[in-house]
């Protein structure tokens, strides 16, 4: 493997801080020893999230985005409704047949219904460029929905997620009863619903927490911890950040298949097992003995990172502006990496959530100015290295 020589998102710095500046009213330290992934806590008055997402915006992605039917979820009293119930056809010229029908949607929701509008993280900027910072200062990837619920209803049971969560109140009030976990730490397929009769059992017990989220108030719940929301006497809006937590499982995956890849290498352990065998027992010795090698020999970092980058995507890249800043590049051009890519170089080779370059010697050092977050006129990177990152999307003009 060759040598790490960087590693650094240029989104980095915008983001640092968000934690404790917007979801907070403690140290990140602090948080980090006693609540990440131990404790639920409740933040009244964390921040004013209006910036983020509002009444106004929900009616807009509803009536006005075209979003289709993988984007929001109708649930009412614990049952999730059939996509047919709220979708249509997209009219004339678009052959599309599950786009959102905002005339179903606002019978199904004056009905008592919630809508969840789902990946706010891809279709709406301010939540994206939140998500994204917040995702780069966890280490964790974070996903976002927006939960609309009328007046005295609830979408969801009692239940538990695979992730950890931020509910950011947005307006309206909503009730939150919140007990702890019946199965810990669950991973992603290890739902609640496998443990459904727990869940119920323990819900009926006493609540660690039974609070109203007014507002700008923040709660944060590691996986696992049951809870059921109620909204009160006004409509409620909040976002669910969901926090795809990496684990020490995971990684024991990406170690067992870099291990995997190293033994379909050895002729031995590819050879037929005898004629006639009826079980692998007399193998097993031998078997374990390869494996535990390959496990001691394994690296799982580099399927990790791959695996990693995939699980996110890099800011947006207009194809049109960036064909404009091909045109016009000169040497007075200001250059920028572009952020969220999770850059990374290993030896010569620039990795990126984009693909990878291979690069001289002489530009490593020069892509490094840019791996820290600054801004280098074309002219200093050196109009060949510029033109290239700028045409492979990795790199965007400076025009902030």
């Amino acid at each position: 493997m060759s040598p790490r020589s960087d590693h650094r998102d240029p989104g980095a710095d915008s983001g640092a801080g968000v934690l404790e500046s917007r979801l907070l009213q403690i140290a990140r330290n602090e948080f980090a020893d006693d609540y990440w992934a131990r404790r639920a806590l409740l933040t009244r008055g964390a921040d004013d999230f209006s910036d983020l997402f509002s009444a106004a915006a929900v009616d807009e992605l509803i009536s006005r985005r075209g979003l289709r039917a993988p984007f929001l979820r109708v649930a009412k009293e614990g049952r999730t409704l059939p996509d047919t119930s709220f979708t249509a056809g997209a009219g004339v010229g678009a052959s599309i047949d599950d786009q959102l029908d905002d005339t179903a949607l606002w019978r199904h929701f004056a009905d008592g219904a919630t809508l969840v509008l789902q990946a706010l993280h891809r279709t709406w900027q301010p939540i994206a460029d939140f998500s994204s910072r917040l995702g780069t200062e966890l280490g964790h990837p974070v996903q976002a929905n927006a939960y609309i619920t009328p007046p005295q209803n609830r979408g969801f049971d009692d239940h538990y997620d695979v992730h950890d969560v931020f509910v950011l109140q947005i307006s309206g009030t909503k009730r939150w009863i919140i007990h702890k976990p019946v199965h810990p730490d669950p991973l992603r397929d290890q739902p609640w619903t496998e443990r459904s009769a727990e869940v119920a059992e323990a819900a009926r017990g006493e609540a660690m927490i039974d609070t109203v989220l007014r507002p700008g108030d923040a709660l944060y719940l590691p996986r696992g911890w049951l809870h059921a929301a109620q909204a009160q006497g006004e409509v409620s809006i909040h976002l669910t950040l969901g926090i795809h937590n990496w684990t020490r499982y995971a990684v024991a995956e990406q170690l067992a298949q870099a291990a995997l890849a190293r033994l379909r290498d050895d002729p031995a352990m590819r050879a037929t097992l005898p004629l006639g065998t009826t079980g692998p027992d007399d193998q097993l010795d031998a078997v374990r003995t390869a494996l535990t090698a390959a496990l001691a020999e394994a690296d799982p970092a580099p399927a990790f990172r791959r695996t990693r980058r995939g699980q996110a995507r890099p800011a947006p890249l207009g194809p049109l502006a960036q064909l404009a800043a091909l045109d016009a590049l000169d040497e007075a051009t200001p250059i920028r990496l572009r952020e969220a890519l999770d850059a990374s170089l290993d030896g010569n080779r620039l990795n990126t959530r984009v693909g990878w370059l291979d690069l001289p010697d002489t530009d490593l050092e020069r892509v490094r100015r840019l791996l820290d977050g600054r801004s280098v006129v074309a002219g200093d990177l050196g109009i060949d290295l510029a033109r290239r990152l700028l045409r492979s999307g990795v790199a965007l003009p400076d025009d902030r």
